[in-house]
């Protein structure tokens, strides 16, 4: 820490420079264990260094990503718990660079906020770094900014950047994708990173009580359930590389089934969903009811309890899904690949 460094000034003006040294000697403890053979830096330096193996790779190509958590973190801020929205400030940048074939290499991450508490800094750290050891990805840098003035006091924003590495001739080609192939569907935790304004919105009009358990939730309340983080699925989609041909995979964030699937099928395709097959968990039903939401809206807002689809070959369906739930998750055939220019058509 650095002790002869303090301005009066700067703190009467809302910035608490030392803050920010107490936050780093706490989060530098659940940095650690993020660390993988390629860091060659620390924390604290102007850059976060890092050495990719590019061992047996013909041409290497890096693969970027960032985003942020939303507004799910109103939710964070109400129930004053931030040990897991770093998990989704992660899981968002790595679920989208791996629908490339990419493997994470290492992540940064941006912490915004009007002042700097060091133990809530560490505990906002601490997700971050769960999500990066879930991703195989080393935390190597970031930045915290205290804004007052900006941010109310209590409040924060979370957002991070990842890059990943995969040989040019494995990057997914949604080109391969043909009719007949199966569309696998991974499951998600909950509600995961988006459509919270919608959310908030639904449950803030009907007066919800968002601490009482509810017995539909399995007598959890709808703050527990709606800040349960999102999944990764680092590991089990990069063991399926691996060893099944895959054709597509998409990222069910914002914009659900119907913004989201297309990405990953080619023009003259269309990926047929049997609702029947979905495995709607009950949060988004309470959602529905609640906020009285048409299906083709929830479809088209939310991941309705499927994180991530991938596309394999009918043939190698069966070893895909042994594959994936031997590595975490509980995948399952959500629909086939046809012919039609409608790209996703639930039925």
């Amino acid at each position: 820490m650095m002790e002869n460094s303090r301005s009066d000034a700067y703190a009467s003006a809302g910035v608490d420079i030392t803050a920010g040294y107490k936050a780093v000697e706490l989060m530098k403890r659940h940095i650690a264990k993020t660390v993988t053979p390629g860091v060659c830096s620390d924390v604290g330096g102007f850059g976060g260094l890092f050495i990719p193996d590019i061992a047996g790779m013909k041409q290497p190509v890096l693969v970027s990503g960032t985003d942020g958590v939303g507004t799910k973190l109103k939710l964070a801020f109400l129930a004053d718990r931030h040990d897991t929205v770093g998990i989704d400030c992660v899981a968002m940048c790595v679920n989208d660079i791996v629908c490339c074939g990419a493997k994470p290499l290492f992540f940064l991450d941006y912490i915004a906020c009007g002042k700097n508490e060091p133990a809530r800094i560490a505990d906002i750290v601490k997700g971050v770094a769960d999500g990066c050891v879930q991703a195989g990805a080393a935390l190597i840098g970031g930045e915290t900014a205290e804004m007052p003035g900006f941010y109310p006091e209590n409040e924060y924003d979370l957002a991070g950047f990842a890059v990943g590495i995969v040989d040019k001739e494995k990057i997914l080609d949604i080109a391969a994708v043909r009719p007949g192939d199966a569309v696998i569907a991974l499951p998600s935790s909950s509600v995961h990173s988006n459509g919270f304004s919608l959310v908030r919105k639904v449950f803030a009009d009907a007066g919800t009580d968002l601490f009482a358990p509810v017995s539909s939730l399995g007598g959890k309340t709808l703050l527990d359930t709606l800040l349960k983080p999102t999944v990764i699925y680092v590991r089990p989609v990069l063991a399926l590389l691996e060893q099944v041909p895959v054709g597509g995979i998409s990222h069910i964030t914002g914009g659900g089934f119907y913004e989201n699937i297309p990405r990953s099928i080619p023009d003259g395709m269309c990926a047929r969903i049997e609702k029947k097959n979905v495995r709607v968990p009950q949060i988004f039903r309470l959602i529905a009811e609640t906020g009285k939401i048409a299906e083709r809206d929830m479809y088209n807002t939310f991941n309705m309890g499927v994180g991530m689809t991938v596309t394999v070959p009918a043939p190698d369906a069966d070893r895909a899904l042994r594959i994936l739930r031997e590595n975490g998750t509980d995948a399952y055939i959500l629909g086939e690949i046809v012919p039609g220019e409608e790209k996703v058509f639930l039925c």
